[in-house]
């Protein structure tokens, strides 16, 4: 593969010189800003954090880092062990929102399921490199935007929904990922170039690309085709046919000149969505429980999970305050999940008191879990709240909330793809809008709702009434039939085989 300087035709096809000459410039500044790059990392892994804990998962962390090393529960330096290719693979991801994360943990479920030995690179982990300064600077920026488009309508419509589509687009942009990701190679440098590599974010598939390693997945989570998610020289996988559709011809992305060259077939594959094997493995199971609280009269149990830019406060107090009198008549019970999300927590509880609603604190781990367990046999009623400083665990109560929900109210990101009842309120970037196209399409979830008086309106049908509810549990029935929700499993198979 070539190298970045000499990399100036996505896929063959040629970009204009003044896209060309823009996108180097871009990069430049930017790495000025990052720092001096870092040395070639040595890699070990160590058996740290949830993560092994559930999936046997072992964390990657430099050899001289004795930080890393400590465990949190014992305070005691964890024996780590050197990377070994055979029979295993590593996840690669970043930890910039919660979406990337989320994929990596739904490729360790999937892994830990087939017996694959999974080893999980985090680029963000790094801490004392130039490598995770860069992504925490350009994730502040990324989290300030995304909030700052749901309060200032104007910076929405004419600035963020752009950004989020139509720069992401064209073949440029992929170039632009594949130009910054050589700050990132330092992290790949030293690792078996046989081992498998599934990329949950195309920073990591470029940058092991550009190592030389020659198993590399990328796992593309986007429904809308943006070129920003393409890293030649590996496998890339989809979620939907219409993505396969629009990858596989690069359909819109020409910058100047014409398309000369499509993705080749053995380039792309429609895995289907990337979904915990825990969550797959018992739809008919979650399901069935979901209906039978139905025809009890249950109180109908809403999951809202707040993204990992958190901007979705607000939009929490409004659902809360409209189902006040429900949540009082047990008719409707809320779950929270806040991530780690401190600050936008104060927001939310700002409002719940002054709007007299009452709640239940759930921050400790352990403590949680064995709520969210309860919650298969007795009925819950109020509103609860989950808040973690821990990232793992910020990510994942939603997962585990997932199958004692009735219903999950998200923005339309990863989430999108999940085998539980949505409805999805207002996207954060235009690119999130085809995930509630999708969803709406197989019956899944709703359609995207954008405002207060819509949003209203569809839940009081979906507490007071009982149609659509069955509608969306017998789409993702029949869903799982046809191995829609496989596509985490598929991802492991292909970079295994």
């Amino acid at each position: 593969m070539k190298y970045t300087d000499d990399f100036v035709k996505p896929f063959g096809n040629r970009i204009s010189r003044s896209s060309l000459f823009f996108t180097r410039l871009t990069v430049k500044f930017s790495k000025m800003f990052f720092g001096k790059r870092s040395e070639p990392l040595d890699l070990v892994a160590i058996p740290k954090g949830e993560v092994y804990k559930n999936f046997n998962v072992l964390t990657l962390v430099c050899r001289d880092d004795e930080q890393a090393m400590i465990d949190p529960e014992t305070g005691k330096k964890l024996k780590y062990e050197e990377i070994n290719p055979k029979k295993s693979l590593i996840i690669g991801t970043i930890r910039m929102g919660f979406g990337h994360w989320r994929i990596a943990i739904a490729l360790a479920s999937a892994a830990h399921s087939l017996g694959i030995k999974s080893y999980l690179l985090d680029l963000m982990s790094f801490q004392n490199t130039s490598i995770a300064q860069s992504i925490k600077s350009l994730e502040n920026k990324y989290n300030l935007f995304s909030r700052l488009s749901q309060k200032w309508k104007w910076f929405n419509n004419h600035i963020w929904e752009n950004v989020t589509s139509k720069t992401s687009l064209g073949l440029d942009s992929s170039l632009q990922q594949r130009l910054l990701s050589d700050f990132f190679v330092p992290a790949f440098e030293k690792i078996p170039k046989n081992i498998p590599i599934v990329a949950a974010h195309p920073w990591v598939g470029h940058a092991a690309v550009l190592n030389g390693c020659d198993r590399v997945v990328s796992m593309i989570p986007d429904n809308l085709p943006l070129a920003f998610w393409l890293a030649e020289g590996s496998i890339h996988t989809v979620q939907s046919p219409s993505a396969y559709m629009g990858y596989r011809t690069l359909i819109n992305m020409e910058k100047k000149y014409p398309i000369q060259n499509c993705l080749k077939d053995e380039e792309i594959i429609l895995a289907g969505h990337y979904v915990d094997y825990e969550l797959k493995a018992n739809i008919a199971v979650d399901c069935k429980a979901r209906l039978q609280r139905m025809k009890k009269k249950e109180p109908r149990r809403f999951l809202l999970t707040m993204g990992g830019a958190g901007a979705q406060a607000l939009k929490f107090a409004d659902i809360a305050n409209y189902c006040k009198d429900y949540i009082n008549e047990s008719k409707a019970t809320l779950l929270i999940n806040m991530g780690d999300h401190e600050g936008r927590w104060q927001i939310l509880k700002e409002h719940l008191d002054k709007d007299g609603i009452g709640y239940t604190m759930h921050s400790d781990w352990k403590k949680t879990q064995k709520f969210i367990n309860s919650m298969a046999t007795e009925k819950i009623t109020g509103v609860h709240i989950f808040l973690h400083k821990d990232f793992y665990a910020a990510v994942y109560a939603t997962n585990l909330l997932m199958r004692q929900s009735d219903f999950m109210i998200t923005k339309p990101s990863e989430l999108s793809f999940y085998p539980i009842p949505k409805l999805f309120i207002q996207r954060v970037g235009r690119h999130e809008a085809w995930g509630a196209i999708r969803g709406s399409e197989i019956g899944d979830g709703t359609k995207e709702v954008t405002t207060p008086d819509i949003l209203h309106r569809v839940l009081k049908i979906l507490i007071e009434e009982d149609d659509l509810f069955k509608y969306n549990i017998n789409s993702i029935i029949h869903n799982d039939k046809i191995k829609t929700y496989d596509g985490a499993l598929e991802v492991v198979k292909i970079a295994m085989s």
